[in-house]
């Protein structure tokens, strides 16, 4: 499968009967572009309280969210990284970060790259195809396909310097302000 075309996601329930039935089956819907960067988003699915309420036949990624997830909730999205556009050099360091709002953690260093940005939140991330790199606040990570990152709070900017795409899927789940 290329990297741009669309995933299948499949989500299950337990029906009346309490049987074990697929709820979902098909394309993954809850498609966001990002203009500058042209990062591909897709939502997946999302809780708004923990304990997750597991009842009901909704489609739980059919809302508009920003990246954080609801409070006391979790985001699951698969996003693709191409590789950095040239503009992304010209824009301010602080503008993603800026662009989350209210929900960020209030201490923190100043971004140091356009993407660079800060949730308050614990997420597990996957690389699933791809090579990218992961810049924190004086340090990166380069990390590929088949690596797994537990990130907790930090600052932080996706910045792909390859020729590729890199496709990671990623849960965030609600924190408390680190």
């Amino acid at each position: 499968m290329a990297l741009s075309e669309n995933l299948r996601r499949v989500v299950t329930t337990v029906d009346k009967s309490d049987k074990a039935v697929v709820l979902l089956d098909g394309p993954t819907p809850h498609k966001k572009v990002r203009p500058v960067a042209q990062t591909v988003s897709r939502l997946i699915w999302v809780t708004d309280q923990t304990p997750a309420d597991l009842s009901g036949t909704a489609d739980r990624a059919a809302i508009d969210i920003g990246i954080m997830p609801p409070a006391g909730g979790s985001v699951f999205r698969i996003v693709e990284f191409p590789p950095e556009p040239p503009e992304m050099r010209n824009l301010d360091p602080k503008s993603m970060h800026a662009s989350l709002g209210d929900g960020v953690p209030k201490r923190g260093r100043p971004p140091r790259h356009p993407a660079m940005h800060r949730t308050r939140t614990v997420d597990y991330a996957i690389v699933m195809a791809g090579e990218i790199d992961m810049l924190l606040d004086d340090t990166e990570i380069h990390l590929k396909a088949g690596d797994v990152l537990v990130q907790q709070g930090t600052n932080h900017a996706w910045v792909n310097r390859g020729t590729a795409p890199c496709r990671i899927a990623f849960v965030l789940i609600d924190a408390k302000e680190p």
